[in-house]
């Protein structure tokens, strides 16, 4: 719940490894088959050498990531805002985890909910930063 919430708090999930199907479903169900996701011959030729995870398939693990940590299951009532940054390439067979802080906190007018931003580190088996952002939500206070 928004309440026990503190500015500065830190979360640490559980590592995920990406895979060849985690891959193929999400091209499958977006529609997105960019060959630099899907074709292996075509990604040799790329700067990163070999096929690489959709941007916006991480940004969804790490939204589930989230759901693991099991802080904020029940509490959140909507999403309000997104900004992310993709910073380097997640590669098949890595695997990531996140890391997130309670940057900001802010009751609502309302007085029965909060509004919080949270910052995303996601990072790599080497502990690299591959994207990171705010992702701003509105969370249900404990009820009385």
């Amino acid at each position: 719940y928004f309440d026990d919430l503190k500015v500065g708090q830190v979360f640490e999930s559980v590592g995920r490894t990406i895979t060849n199907h985690d891959v193929l479903t999400y091209a499958g169900i977006t529609g997105d088959n960019n060959e630099v996701h899907t074709n292996d011959e075509f990604a040799k030729n790329t700067p990163f050498k070999k096929r690489i995870a959709h941007g916006l398939l991480i940004v969804g693990i790490a939204s589930g990531l989230t759901q693991r940590l099991g802080i904020f299951n029940r509490s959140a009532m909507a999403a309000l805002d997104l900004q992310w940054t993709f910073k380097a390439p997640v590669v098949i067979g890595d695997t990531i985890h996140i890391r997130v802080t309670i940057e900001n906190m802010r009751e609502t007018s309302k007085g029965d909910r909060g509004i919080v931003t949270r910052q995303y580190d996601v990072l790599n088996q080497r502990d690299e930063v591959v994207q990171t952002g705010n992702f701003v939500v509105m969370m249900h206070k404990k009820p009385k």
